[in-house]
């Protein structure tokens, strides 16, 4: 099968699989959750390996943070439903928009020593993507006007964790955290500009910015 075809059915799986559990929650968001914590932090080890106990635990706190603040906005937060799917949509507007504005402008690299394929202007057009995107969702679900300044902000967050996972990356000399998911690599891959999103949410909502 053709690879962006893989990777197209591939995708569309896991967006509809994450909508489902965070439209379900309860047990069932819990499970997949803690599920993808567990693959982060399995191909971590993997990326890791021999570099002593700190990258351990390390990568312990770096999957499980995430995965806590996602239960909490989840099951605490008001309009806990609507904050989750902000926090996708941010993350995949952040992906999506990057990658289209990138091969069509991108001619200045953001970090060519980490990722040759990012450019500054994949990183404009994903804040911009998660901005309009992202704002479209806040007025529709009703959620707190502060999210429109936040989702370009937490944009540059995403953007953060794919580069520092590409770094992890080029450190142990390998293209892909994992082969988990064809045509994607591992979870790692897919889920490293969620990470930051899902934390910083988290924290947002219990400082109570948002």
């Amino acid at each position: 099968m053709n690879d962006l075809i893989t990777r197209s059915l591939t995708g569309a799986a896991l967006i509809l699989l994450a909508l489902m559990a965070a439209v379900v929650g309860g047990y069932f968001f819990a499970i997949l959750v803690a599920a993808a914590a567990t693959a982060v932090f399995y191909e971590w080890m993997q990326l890791v390996r021999g570099k002593g106990a700190a990258w351990s635990i390390g990568g312990f706190v770096y999957a499980l943070l995430p995965a806590l603040a996602l239960l909490w906005i989840r099951d605490r937060a008001d309009n806990g439903l609507g904050l989750v799917l902000w926090v996708f949509i941010v993350t995949w507007a952040t992906d999506i928009g990057g990658y289209f504005v990138g091969r069509a402008f991108g001619k200045r690299k953001l970090a060519p020593a980490i990722s040759p394929g990012k450019t500054w202007a994949g990183l404009y057009g994903g804040m911009a993507a998660a901005a309009l995107l992202g704002g479209g969702w806040v007025l529709y679900a009703g959620l707190d006007r502060a999210l429109f300044a936040l989702a370009p902000l937490f944009a540059i967050a995403a953007q953060g964790g794919d580069l520092f996972e590409s770094w992890l990356k080029r450190r142990a000399g390998v293209k892909d955290s994992g082969d988990m998911l064809p045509g994607h690599g591992g979870v790692f891959d897919r889920l490293d500009g969620l990470l930051p999103v899902a934390l910083l949410t988290g924290i947002a909502v219990i400082a109570g910015a948002v």
